[in-house]
Parts: C-alpha cells; sequence; structure tokens
C-alpha cells in the first residue's frame, strides 16, 4: 500500500490515495490500526483517505488509532487541501472537502508553487444536546456548566464546568488554570468514555492568556493525546467567547502542544481556522 505522511502541527496522519491506491471499505479499520503502530507499523494518529466525492470536489475519511472512524479534523483537512494541490490532484486554490461532519471549504496560501498555509471554513458550532450527542433535553446546551462524571473531578473536588459543542464531531471544552498540570492520561479517558456521552467525546483543556491567545491540550476521541486538534482549537475558542473570556470576531491564537493555529468566530457565525500543513514522507506499507 503506498502512502504518504504527513501532520498538521505534530497531529500527523497516514494517508492513501483512493484515486491511485483503492482499498476495500472492510479493511479501513485494521489498516488504522496497523499502520498508526509505531512498532510494527509506521505510527500515527491514524489513517486519513483522500477520495472522490458526489457532493465535493473530495472526500476524506478519517480512522483513529483504534480503528473508529471519526467525522471531522481541522488538521487533517489542511493536510488534504495540501496534498491534493501539491500533487497535482487539483489547481485551483479554494474547493470543498466532504468529511463525515458534512462538506467544508478551504482556501490555499500558495508560496512558490506549494502550499504554506490553508484556510478552513469549519462551519458554525453547534449546541443544542442532539448535535454531540449528549443525554438529557436534546434542544438545551451545556455552556461552562458542571457535568458530574463518575471517576474524576476537578482539582477543588467539584464536577468539571464543561462546555460541550459539535465543530462536526463532538467536543468538551474545560477552562483550567494551567493544562499542563491536568493529568491528561488519567482523566482524558474517563471524561471520553462517560456515559453522558453515548458516542464518546473529544475532551480539551485550556487556559485563557488574554483575549486574543489561550493554552491548549487535548485528549482525542479514539487516539489519545496528540500534539494538536484542529476541530478542538475551534471549540475552544468558541468555548471562550461564550464564557466571555475571548472577543467574538477577533483573531485567537491557539497554542498547542504541536504549534499555533490562528481561529477566528466570525460575525456571520462561522468559524475559521488559518494553519501550515506539510509532508514528512512517502513509502510502501506492507504489513507483515
Amino acid at each position: 500500500m503506498k502512502f504518504t505522511k504527513m501532520h498538521g502541527l505534530g497531529n500527523c496522519y497516514v494517508y492513501v490515495n483512493l484515486f491511485e491506491e483503492p482499498l476495500a471499505e472492510e479493511s479501513l479499520p485494521d489498516i488504522a490500526r496497523r499502520v498508526s503502530d509505531v512498532h510494527y507499523g509506521i505510527g500515527s494518529d491514524g489513517l486519513i483517505t483522500i477520495g472522490p466525492s458526489r457532493v465535493a470536489d473530495f472526500r476524506m475519511r478519517i480512522f483513529n488509532r483504534d480503528g473508529s472512524e471519526g467525522q471531522s479534523c481541522g488538521n487533517g483537512l489542511r493536510c488534504v487541501a495540501k496534498y491534493v494541490h501539491d500533487r497535482g490532484l487539483t489547481d485551483k486554490t479554494a474547493f470543498a472537502v466532504e468529511t463525515g461532519g458534512g462538506v467544508v471549504r478551504v482556501k490555499l496560501r500558495i508560496q512558490a508553487g506549494e502550499t504554506e498555509a490553508v484556510s478552513v471554513d469549519m462551519g458554525e458550532p453547534r449546541l443544542a444536546k442532539r448535535f454531540v450527542p449528549m443525554l438529557g433535553d436534546p434542544d438545551s446546551h451545556t455552556i461552562g456548566e458542571p457535568v458530574d462524571i463518575p471517576g474524576t473531578r476537578g482539582p477543588d473536588g467539584e464536577p468539571w464546568r464543561m462546555t460541550v459543542l459539535s465543530m462536526g464531531n463532538p467536543h468538551a471544552v474545560i477552562i483550567v488554570d494551567d493544562p499542563a498540570a491536568v493529568p491528561l492520561e488519567e482523566v482524558g479517558p474517563i471524561i471520553e468514555n462517560a456515559p453522558v456521552f453515548p458516542e464518546r467525546i473529544n475532551v480539551e483543556f485550556i487556559a485563557v492568556r488574554n483575549r486574543r491567545e489561550i493554552d491548549f491540550r487535548v485528549w482525542e476521541r479514539g487516539s489519545g493525546i496528540t500534539l494538536a486538534c484542529g476541530t478542538g482549537a475551534c471549540a475552544a475558542v468558541a468555548a471562550g467567547v461564550l464564557g466571555g473570556h475571548l472577543d467574538r470576531g477577533a483573531p485567537v491564537t491557539v497554542h498547542l502542544p504541536g504549534g499555533d493555529l490562528e481561529i477566528v468566530w466570525d460575525e456571520s457565525g462561522r468559524i475559521l481556522m488559518t494553519g501550515p500543513a506539510a509532508f514528512i514522507c512517502d513509502g510502501v506499507f506492507y504489513g507483515n
């Protein structure tokens, strides 16, 4: 299987071009698990396929490290956009990509014929519990409210206060004094798999530096601790605005372990994400 490994701020995936390398549908979860293994595979946060779409210019599918299929991935979207342009699948610098969470628009910034940065229209954050999904009144929402998660509590002994929303995939954002002090490897999987989130959830811990900057750590559903999460950064900024900590319409720099993203929740209600994407290597996976 020919592959390309790419990363967006250290959030790395194995990419397969289905135009050249068709894969059997039933094999995709197992391939994702195998290529993600750092000892017997390639080592990655999962598998992303790039193929044709009936509703957009391209279709991307995301398979997490555990083989489960994800709905959207901001860092993956930027990498897909760079791949299809820089590898000659399109000469457009603005086009649409179909994801499990819907169709998104991307715009490329080109330098010397190559993609230097990608802006992605991530759409509107959806707050109703039915979009997450989250147990409770399906039309209600959770903004900075305590959510009782069996097996974990905040540093004050009280339930974690969360803002829960969907960016095409589900997120629980928790504001803390210092994300680095949170035992993410312990807390992350407990919240991810809490019964209140029947389809599991991504978990973000953020600290507000000022009205234009936040610090960020993430536990990704199905993959664990990663260096970056684009949809999570968007969710974090939305949560910060909703909580009165950040300004609507102003660019916010999100400091992730792998680097920085610029996020704007504009006045139209849509969230725009801008950041880099990079090639790591091309190769052939034998799967032995």
